[in-house]
């Protein structure tokens, strides 16, 4: 499938940013969708203003929005979020307004979303799109109920797939990302939190890589109607993330690991860090993806190192931070 016209949601996030740099590299005309055109603007700016890229603010929560913004693309890759504390009550709204303005156009939908929905991992091998969906916590079931929603047979005008990552680091990401913050504080020399423990290795995908699989994917006609995984370039600790942060930032300024009590505390003032609370279990006992019906589909899965990954991230950090300073 020729992949002309796309319009990615939530254009301005960790994965929406790469999704469209992707794309523009690939020549897709590309519309990216937010809620503030200064944003948008910046990220253009960020992008060279590339002739290929075309901005228009909205609502995604408005499917008038989106069905305006979707018209003459192939494919909506939904990639719009909300925050921890508010998903149990917007995450369908948004889900919902999405799908009815793809049926109407009979447009493709990329929906990006995580692993909570799997739960509990019932050993340490590597976890494949047929896994059991057993979720046990709040969001998982929530999550649970959006693929049920998102691949629910009344969206009869348009093919869907939703792509899976694990938790994510990469130029792009920022405070949405449990890494996002780490690596600013390191970035930036200062004293930093990591969340949870971080002696248990754990997979994270490098947005860029991620990015690829996902067009990959969406430029396949077969690939509709499914999961499919996204993992990352093996397991890491965060110790070992960290060691290398630090030296590629030239910092050694300390970074506290955040368990339950911590969070609990700070969730007095920050309701998001509360709702981190009940995803804690995937630190310590993490889930890994299997990327083998990807490699049977499309091929080789592309895994950056881990070294060569966060160095890039905190370079790319340095270099905004710089920028930031400069301006104020």
């Amino acid at each position: 499938m020729l992949l002309k016209k796309a319009l990615v949601l939530g254009a301005t996030g960790g994965t929406g940013t790469v999704i469209i740099a992707e794309l523009l590299k690939r020549g897709v005309h590309t519309v990216a969708f937010g809620r503030s055109m200064p944003k948008l603007e910046q990220l253009a700016a960020d992008l060279g203003h590339p002739a290929g890229l075309t901005l228009t603010t909205g609502d995604v929560f408005n499917s008038e929005d989106v069905y305006s913004a979707a018209q003459g693309v192939d494919v909506i890759f939904h990639s719009a979020s909300v925050p921890y504390n508010e998903m149990i009550t917007r995450l369908l709204p948004m889900g919902e307004s999405v799908m009815e303005a793809a049926n109407r156009l009979g447009t493709k939908v990329v929906a990006v979303d995580g692993i909570y929905p799997y739960g509990r991992r019932h050993n340490e091998k590597p976890i494949d799109e047929d896994y059991p969906k057993n979720p046990h916590t709040k969001k998982g079931k929530k999550k649970l109920e959006f693929e049920r929603m998102f691949f629910s047979p009344r969206w009869n005008h348009t093919k869907r797939m939703i792509v899976r990552l694990p938790d994510y680091y990469g130029p792009t990401a920022n405070d949405a990302s449990y890494l996002g913050t780490t690596l600013a504080s390191i970035a930036a020399g200062k004293p930093g939190a990591f969340v949870g423990t971080m002696t248990v290795p754990r997979e994270y995908v490098y947005l860029p890589d991620a990015a690829v699989m996902i067009v990959e994917l969406a430029s396949r006609e077969e690939a509709y109607g499914q999961n499919w995984n996204i993992p990352g370039a093996d397991v890491i600790s965060g110790r070992d993330i960290v060691n290398i942060a630090r030296k590629a930032s030239g910092t050694s300024k300390m970074v506290i690991p955040l368990g339950k009590p911590s969070l609990s505390l700070l969730g007095l003032f920050i309701p998001v860090m509360k709702e981190i609370v009940e995803m804690l279990y995937l630190t310590e006992e993490p889930l890994r993806l299997s990327g083998k019906k990807y490699e049977r589909l499309i091929g080789p899965i592309p895994a950056t190192p881990y070294e060569k990954g966060i160095t890039e991230t905190i370079q790319a950090i340095k270099r905004r931070q710089v920028l930031v300073k400069a301006k104020s």
